[in-house]
């Protein structure tokens, strides 16, 4: 079902709830372009959600990139697990049917930021879950490359240093003793490298995601690592910053 909520853009809905939607815009005059499916973060928290992500999306249209937008459940609105991770999930097949004619699926790239990092490399993934695991899938992903930027990468990690206060927790609903079989399902770090080419970029001033999750997701997977000096945990997410280029630049290369 789609329909628009301002000119230019479409919202696909993938599900009755109404964080249950992916925006979604085109380059004027493209056909078939290469599409970015872009998560957003926010620790996973209903306060947090896809609308501080426009200026990306908008910023790579201009770039001839049609992009997927995606709003989940979160924590305090009816997410958490498993449904935060279902709804990715069942988002990121509903982009693929809904865009089958209109954009290049041989070259898409899940870009997340933050939390949404995590959730971009879960959801490259899929196929590699558990068996009855939310979220499962019984094929590779539909995804060419993967850029992570300063993201939660390493959920032991992240509960461990008690990033916002206990996020991870809040998430899975308990810890990695608690509640083993859900880390076992949803830490990237644990689910190895994506088959996707694989990029992470994470600024040397980020304080609250630090760099030190990113190397531990890196070194236990082979994801490559990109670290900016100067850059903290937003810049990374501002196309007029001076880490936009790096960004832009680990996408172009991971969509070939």
């Amino acid at each position: 079902m789609r329909g628009a909520y301002c000119p230019g853009v479409e919202t696909l809905r993938y599900g009755t709830d109404p964080d249950q939607v992916v925006d979604l815009t085109f380059p004027p005059g493209a056909t078939r372009p290469p599409l970015v499916v872009l998560l957003h973060g926010g620790f996973w928290r209903v306060a947090y959600d896809r609308v501080h992500l426009r200026v990306v999306a908008d910023a790579l249209t201009a770039e001839g990139f049609a992009v997927a937008n995606v709003e989940y459940r979160r924590v305090g609105g009816g997410g958490g697990w498993p449904s935060t991770f279902t709804d990715v999930g069942d988002a990121v097949d509903a982009v693929e049917v809904a865009l089958v004619d209109r954009a290049d699926l041989g070259s898409v790239a899940y870009v997340g930021h933050s939390a949404g990092g995590h959730l971009a490399l879960w959801a490259a993934a899929r196929d590699r879950l558990p068996v009855g695991a939310p979220g499962r899938t019984g094929r590779a992903p539909l995804v060419r490359g993967v850029v992570a930027l300063a993201p939660a990468a390493d959920l032991a990690a992240v509960d461990r240093l008690g990033l916002s206060g206990g996020a991870v927790r809040e998430l899975l609903g308990g810890g990695p003793r608690a509640v083993p079989e859900r880390f076992a399902s949803t830490d990237p770090a644990v689910l190895g490298s994506p088959g996707a080419d694989t990029v992470v970029v994470h600024g040397l001033l980020d304080d609250i995601v630090p760099v030190e999750v990113a190397r531990s997701y890196c070194a236990r997977t082979g994801a490559d690592l990109v670290e900016l000096p100067g850059t903290d945990h937003f810049e990374l997410v501002d196309p007029a910053s001076t880490a936009w280029p790096v960004v832009l630049g680990a996408l172009r290369r991971v969509v070939g």
